[in-house]
Protein backbone atom coordinates (compact mmCIF):
# COMPACT_ATOMS: atom_id res chain seq x y z
CA UNK A 1 0.00 0.00 0.00
CA UNK A 2 0.98 3.74 -0.77
CA UNK A 3 0.65 6.46 1.26
CA UNK A 4 0.71 9.79 0.77
CA UNK A 5 2.18 10.68 4.58
CA UNK A 6 6.10 10.98 3.99
CA UNK A 7 7.81 10.49 7.50
CA UNK A 8 7.21 6.40 7.74
CA UNK A 9 9.93 5.58 10.54
CA UNK A 10 10.52 1.80 10.87
CA UNK A 11 10.98 1.03 14.59
CA UNK A 12 10.18 -1.66 17.04
CA UNK A 13 7.89 -1.51 19.90
CA UNK A 14 9.90 -1.56 23.40
CA UNK A 15 6.68 -1.35 25.56
CA UNK A 16 3.11 -1.28 25.74
CA UNK A 17 1.12 0.43 28.28
CA UNK A 18 -2.81 0.06 27.68
CA UNK A 19 -5.53 1.84 29.37
CA UNK A 20 -9.04 1.61 29.03
CA UNK A 21 -9.34 3.50 25.93
CA UNK A 22 -6.03 4.45 24.92
CA UNK A 23 -2.39 3.11 24.84
CA UNK A 24 0.98 4.02 24.94
CA UNK A 25 3.42 2.45 22.55
CA UNK A 26 6.90 2.97 22.94
CA UNK A 27 9.16 2.42 19.16
CA UNK A 28 12.70 2.37 19.14
CA UNK A 29 13.34 3.46 15.84
CA UNK A 30 16.04 2.11 13.20
CA UNK A 31 18.45 5.14 14.03
CA UNK A 32 18.10 4.47 18.22
CA UNK A 33 15.65 6.86 19.21
CA UNK A 34 12.42 6.48 21.19
CA UNK A 35 9.09 7.29 20.00
CA UNK A 36 6.01 7.48 21.73
CA UNK A 37 2.63 6.75 19.85
CA UNK A 38 -0.85 7.30 21.68
CA UNK A 39 -3.19 5.40 19.87
CA UNK A 40 -6.40 3.21 20.79
CA UNK A 41 -6.15 0.38 22.79
CA UNK A 42 -8.22 -1.62 20.32
CA UNK A 43 -6.14 -0.71 17.58
CA UNK A 44 -3.07 -1.40 19.64
CA UNK A 45 -4.95 -5.39 20.29
CA UNK A 46 -5.52 -5.34 16.69
CA UNK A 47 -2.03 -4.92 15.49
CA UNK A 48 -1.00 -7.62 18.01
CA UNK A 49 1.67 -4.96 19.25
CA UNK A 50 3.78 -6.27 21.75
CA UNK A 51 7.66 -5.67 22.67
CA UNK A 52 9.46 -6.68 19.79
CA UNK A 53 7.00 -6.14 16.72
CA UNK A 54 8.17 -4.57 14.01
CA UNK A 55 6.58 -1.41 13.16
CA UNK A 56 6.37 2.25 11.04
CA UNK A 57 5.87 4.76 12.65
CA UNK A 58 3.70 7.36 10.61
CA UNK A 59 3.87 10.77 10.89
CA UNK A 60 1.99 13.85 9.01
CA UNK A 61 4.33 16.52 7.63
CA UNK A 62 1.76 19.01 9.08
CA UNK A 63 2.56 17.43 12.58
CA UNK A 64 5.90 18.12 12.88
CA UNK A 65 7.14 21.20 14.86
CA UNK A 66 10.79 22.45 14.54
CA UNK A 67 12.96 24.41 17.08
CA UNK A 68 15.96 25.41 16.66
CA UNK A 69 16.97 25.13 20.23
CA UNK A 70 16.28 22.35 23.14
CA UNK A 71 12.90 22.63 24.45
CA UNK A 72 11.78 22.44 27.75
CA UNK A 73 8.49 22.59 29.94
CA UNK A 74 6.51 20.87 26.82
CA UNK A 75 4.30 17.77 27.27
CA UNK A 76 5.23 17.06 23.77
CA UNK A 77 7.06 13.58 24.15
CA UNK A 78 8.74 12.98 20.83
CA UNK A 79 11.47 15.61 20.25
CA UNK A 80 13.97 13.68 17.63
CA UNK A 81 17.40 16.31 17.25
CA UNK A 82 18.52 16.46 14.34
CA UNK A 83 19.77 18.68 11.10
CA UNK A 84 17.80 20.73 8.28
CA UNK A 85 18.79 19.33 5.14
CA UNK A 86 16.93 21.05 2.66
CA UNK A 87 14.48 23.83 2.87
CA UNK A 88 12.04 24.55 -0.06
CA UNK A 89 9.82 27.99 0.82
CA UNK A 90 6.74 29.14 -1.20
CA UNK A 91 4.71 32.52 -0.38
CA UNK A 92 2.67 31.30 2.31
CA UNK A 93 4.65 27.32 3.29
CA UNK A 94 7.67 25.91 3.72
CA UNK A 95 8.86 22.32 3.79
CA UNK A 96 11.60 21.61 5.65
CA UNK A 97 13.73 18.16 5.29
CA UNK A 98 15.55 17.29 8.46
CA UNK A 99 18.39 14.33 8.74
CA UNK A 100 18.01 12.57 12.37
CA UNK A 101 19.73 9.53 13.01
CA UNK A 102 19.21 7.02 10.55
CA UNK A 103 16.05 8.74 8.94
CA UNK A 104 15.06 11.55 7.40
CA UNK A 105 11.40 14.18 8.44
CA UNK A 106 9.52 16.52 6.69
CA UNK A 107 8.01 19.66 8.44
CA UNK A 108 5.60 21.70 6.44
CA UNK A 109 5.40 24.97 8.46
CA UNK A 110 4.64 28.32 7.69
CA UNK A 111 6.79 30.34 5.42
CA UNK A 112 6.92 32.88 8.40
CA UNK A 113 8.06 30.41 11.18
CA UNK A 114 11.04 29.20 8.44
CA UNK A 115 12.05 32.87 8.26
CA UNK A 116 11.58 33.37 11.53
CA UNK A 117 13.88 30.50 12.78
CA UNK A 118 16.09 31.25 9.86
CA UNK A 119 16.48 27.94 8.18
CA UNK A 120 18.84 26.97 6.37
CA UNK A 121 20.39 23.75 5.44
CA UNK A 122 23.40 22.78 8.30
CA UNK A 123 21.40 24.38 10.77
CA UNK A 124 20.64 22.10 13.73
CA UNK A 125 17.17 21.29 14.92
CA UNK A 126 14.33 19.62 17.10
CA UNK A 127 12.29 17.70 15.55
CA UNK A 128 8.84 18.15 17.86
CA UNK A 129 5.56 15.33 17.71
CA UNK A 130 2.78 15.25 19.95
CA UNK A 131 2.06 10.97 20.60
CA UNK A 132 -1.05 11.69 19.76
CA UNK A 133 -0.16 12.30 16.39
CA UNK A 134 1.99 9.56 15.94
CA UNK A 135 -0.12 6.41 13.78
CA UNK A 136 1.29 2.95 13.38
CA UNK A 137 1.35 -0.09 11.04
CA UNK A 138 2.75 -3.60 11.35
CA UNK A 139 5.36 -4.53 9.03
Amino acid sequence: MSLSIRNQLPGTVTTVTPGEAMATVKVRLAGGQDLTAAITREAADDLGLAPGSAVRALVKSTEVSLATAPVQGLSIRNRLPGTVTALAAGDAMASVKVAVEGAELTAAITREAADDLRLAAGLPVVALVKSTEVSLATA
